[in-house]
């Protein structure tokens, strides 16, 4: 990573960002021995500009920044700095230094849980019911979607108070059916994406009229 200190007297800035939410932190300054101690300790550290001295942000609040990664942007002189919140980021209590909410994305979980099941199939690790299912393959895994699927639908007809536990059940074994097909739970959301264009049905209209489509 390269950094050009010189051109901005010094000091760069530094946005940090939520590793997990991408939420924006703060916003904060360093020099060459921040971005050092940073590195060395995992604790975001700056240059107090108005202390002149270095600053690890939880040094006296214990709310810490741990870093996850640092990167520098196109010109060499911004980094972005991920990292964990460890309690509120802002001096007055509040999660962001603009005194946003800093809370995680429950659908985000969806790409974290699949990474999990991705490493599940590389490690097949003895004991795992998900290293069962990539072991007994395919058709299995679709029946299984299959299976839970149906449990979903009685549930929703019947009233019954378990849909959301069948319906996870029915989401997780088709993220496994689509990492043994190579697929993520992304490309589903890029599909319906697709689909919520209005143009995207109009075309399949025309298509259809034409004869293109079943």
């Amino acid at each position: 990573m390269e950094v050009d200190f010189k051109k901005c007297g010094g000091l760069v800035p530094a946005i940090v960002q939520d590793a997990t939410t991408k939420t924006v932190l703060m916003l904060g300054y360093m020099n060459e021995e921040a971005l050092q101690k940073t590195l060395d300790t995992k604790k975001v550290t700056f240059w107090s500009r108005s202390r002149n001295e270095l600053w690890t942000k939880g040094e006296t609040s214990g709310n810490f920044l741990n870093l996850v990664s640092i990167s520098s942007d196109c010109d060499n002189d911004t980094l972005l700095v991920k990292a964990q919140p460890q309690g509120p980021t802002c001096h007055k209590g509040t999660d962001t230094c603009w005194s946003e909410t800093n809370e995680q994305n429950p659908l985000l979980f969806l790409t974290e849980l699949q990474d999990f099941i991705n490493r599940r199939r590389e490690e097949m690790p003895e004991g795992s019911y998900t290293t069962k299912l990539f072991r007994d393959g395919t058709n299995r895994i679709a029946q299984k979607v299959g299976e839970e699927a149906l449990e979903t639908v009685i549930e929703a007809v019947g009233g019954g108070d378990k849909l959301i536990y069948e319906a996870s059940d029915m989401l997780y074994h088709l993220i496994v059916l689509l990492s043994a097909k190579g697929l993520r739970i992304e490309d589903l959301a890029e599909e319906l994406h697709m689909r919520h264009d209005p143009e995207w049905d109009a075309q399949r209209r025309k298509a259809k009229a034409e004869g293109k489509m079943k």
